[in-house]
């Protein structure tokens, strides 16, 4: 099964279950930006409960361009904010210290583009969890693409709606929990540093997809 998807920020747990029982991500690169997505926000488990880290673009709101051409706005610093409040959250974490200086020069280094950060840090995301997914790329935009080999989960992950895939969500130690209880769907980074890369592949591959109408 080909997955089509948008090329989301350090993308949640559902994201990762869903393309590993894919043979293939397909990411949109012909879209119109959109707004109040995780294209350019990810989830994190803080101290005082969930937390979105959001990367300023330039134009804000009122960006009107094609998903590859739309530009960080580097004139914030929304880099050194971002790793201050990963660092913060992860630090106790029991995989931390494996990830955290690698991670950190992703947070030291300018991009200009938000497809290129986030398709870099899903490449990063994949080598960690040695998810040998083929990656491929729209060759143009059409509303709808679902057919028997491709599923079409565009737009479907959004913050206003994470919440409905949460019981595909196993629970698992995170750092906060005695604190907050568990908060499922959280970025991959917070499986990843919680429960080491094995782990978090297993937890990937529980309850395995069998509704592709999730």
């Amino acid at each position: 099964m080909n997955l089509l998807i948008d090329n989301q920020y350090l993308a949640s747990f559902i994201f990762y279950k869903i393309s590993i029982n894919c043979s293939n991500i397909e990411f949109e690169q012909y879209e119109n930006w959109q707004k109040m997505s995780f294209r350019n926000r990810c989830r994190i488990g803080t101290a005082n409960g969930s937390l979105d880290l959001s990367i300023p673009v330039v134009g804000g709101r009122n960006v009107d361009r094609k998903i590859k051409e739309v530009k960080i706005d580097n004139g914030q610093s929304w880099q050194k904010r971002h790793w201050r409040s990963v660092f913060s959250a992860y630090n106790h974490s029991p995989w931390f210290e494996f990830y955290k200086f690698e991670m950190e020069k992703f947070y030291n280094t300018p991009y200009r583009f938000l497809w290129d950060w986030n398709l870099d840090l899903h490449y990063w995301i994949q080598e960690k969890l040695e998810l040998n997914i083929p990656i491929s790329f729209s060759p143009d935009y059409k509303n709808d693409r679902m057919t028997e080999n491709t599923f079409d989960f565009r737009n479907r992950i959004l913050p206003k709606n994470i919440s409905a895939f949460d019981n595909y969500c196993p629970v698992y130690n995170q750092v906060f929990a005695d604190r907050n209880g568990f908060v499922p769907n959280l970025s991959i980074i917070d499986l990843l540093f919680c429960e080491g890369p094995r782990a978090a592949v297993d937890l990937l591959k529980k309850q395995p997809l069998t509704d592709w109408n999730i």
